[in-house]
């Protein structure tokens, strides 16, 4: 059996090899760094996280991205074994310590029997020896393939920006102003970390946003749309005085101990770290200049004397018009061989990317089997995120797409709407089941 080429060791192409190796399909794994190093990555460890180390509601039983990781356990995914050994608090999200994370996911592929990692880059489309290849290069996909892929299809690539948010060291926090708690008092209750604004502070917050100098953008850049769900800090304060008010810096649902009066508005930290000596800016993703970032952030109260381990950064994403280029399978029609996953087919988010990796991994070794595969079942998280990206989208407006009870089929029954998340959640447990052992529910059904 010839080996299967997985290209990119994100989470998308780790987890597509994974799966492959699971199933006792040989598989070479293409990853260029360090040799060839990208703007955001620092490491030469898979899966690295560039962004939040955030892979948001862990809630199986209400919210689409929770059960979206319940789905991927079941499924076997190394992504969310490797994210549940790593966890660290974050209230009812799934928080990893990104650095832990990373290496369980690299020590796991270059241990698993019939995983080979080759670090070097694919500077064109795969060679025609390559029988079968998955291409999961995710949004920073190097120009040579990007080039060769849009010279393929026929189709410009689309392009949006996602920003970074800074990392700061949490003993440079000033903890006589902030303060410990998740919003609502969610998870253990004292998950983030929390800096209060009142009206004249946030006001003149708001005012050095929008003055503050920005990255400059090359030619190529300028006409790049941002993703909606992950705009730079600036960007939506550009939209008007309230609008941070009513996101990332909502104040609702926490009580300052150290003031009786109610914050106007509030900065929350995330633990970055197992160690809990880093913490992130929750929705502080940003393209400012990096002297004017440090000079904004000390403003806050809390952050006066912060240190910051990383600041904010700013890339470009890029991803395939896939309503219109892949198939159900996430073959390219144009060439079948050519499988794709993550990130580069439309979708947005680390666990989205993860999922689609696993599911082109599990369609490449039946296809080696000699065996059909059947996407998972549009009712699932998982298919109806599959069925959004390679068909229910519309071709001509196609954006990227984190998962949403959005992209569910309806309940057969009126359900009330108290109700209705648990219900798609539970339908979509059961129907996973029988995607996943398909002989014994046949037997049940029988």
């Amino acid at each position: 059996m010839k080996d299967v080429h997985v290209i990119g060791g994100g989470l998308a192409g780790a987890e597509a090899a994974w799966q492959l190796a699971q199933a006792g399909i040989p598989v070479r794994l293409h990853e260029m760094r360090p040799e060839k190093p990208t703007e955001v990555h620092q490491s030469a460890d898979l899966a690295e996280l560039v962004c939040s180390n955030s892979f948001r509601s862990d809630d199986a039983t209400a919210n689409a991205v929770g059960l979206l990781h319940e789905e991927m356990r079941r499924a076997g995914s190394l992504i969310l074994q490797a994210a549940d050994q790593n966890r660290v608090p974050a209230g009812a999200a799934l928080a990893v310590d990104r650095e832990g994370f990373a290496k369980a996911v690299t020590a796991a592929i270059e241990a698993a029997p019939g995983i080979t990692l080759c670090r070097d880059e694919l500077t064109g489309l795969p060679p025609d020896d390559w029988e079968t290849t998955i291409i999961a290069t995710g949004p920073l996909t190097s120009a040579p393939l990007a080039e060769a892929i849009r010279k393929l299809t026929g189709e410009d690539a689309l392009a949006f920006f996602d920003a970074i948010a800074p990392i700061v060291h949490r003993d440079t926090i000033d903890f006589e102003k902030a303060w410990f708690q998740s919003r609502y008092d969610k998870g253990e209750g004292a998950d983030y970390i929390n800096c209060p604004l009142d009206r004249a502070g946030y006001e003149a917050f708001i005012a050095a946003l929008l003055e503050a100098e920005k990255i400059d953008f090359r030619d190529w850049e300028k006409t790049t749309p941002y993703f909606e769900g992950c705009l730079p800090i600036e960007i939506m304060a550009s939209r008007g005085p309230e609008t941070l008010r009513f996101g990332p810096m909502k104040p609702v649902g926490l009580t300052n101990p150290h003031c009786a009066e109610k914050p106007y508005a509030v900065v929350q930290l995330r633990q970055d770290n197992a160690l809990g000596s880093l913490y992130n800016l929750v929705g502080f993703q940003t393209k400012l200049k990096y002297g004017e970032q440090a000079e904004i952030f000390r403003k806050i109260p809390g952050l006066e004397k912060a240190e910051f381990a990383r600041l904010g950064g700013l890339h470009r994403n890029t991803f395939l018009n896939s309503p219109k280029l892949l198939d159900p399978g996430l073959r390219l029609k144009k060439a079948p061989h050519l499988r794709f996953a993550g990130q580069i087919t439309g979708v947005e988010g680390y666990i989205e990317s993860a999922a689609i990796g696993l599911l082109a991994g599990r369609f490449t070794a039946a296809d080696a089997k000699g065996e059909t595969a059947l996407p998972p079942p549009p009712t699932t998280a998982m298919g109806a995120l599959l069925h959004h990206i390679t068909g229910g989208a519309d071709a001509d407006t196609f954006q990227p797409m984190n998962v949403n009870f959005g992209l569910f089929p309806p309940l057969a029954e009126k359900t009330p709407k108290k109700a209705r998340k648990n219900a798609l959640c539970q339908r979509a447990l059961n129907d996973l089941a029988a995607w996943l052992s398909p002989s014994r529910a046949a037997a049940e059904v029988a």
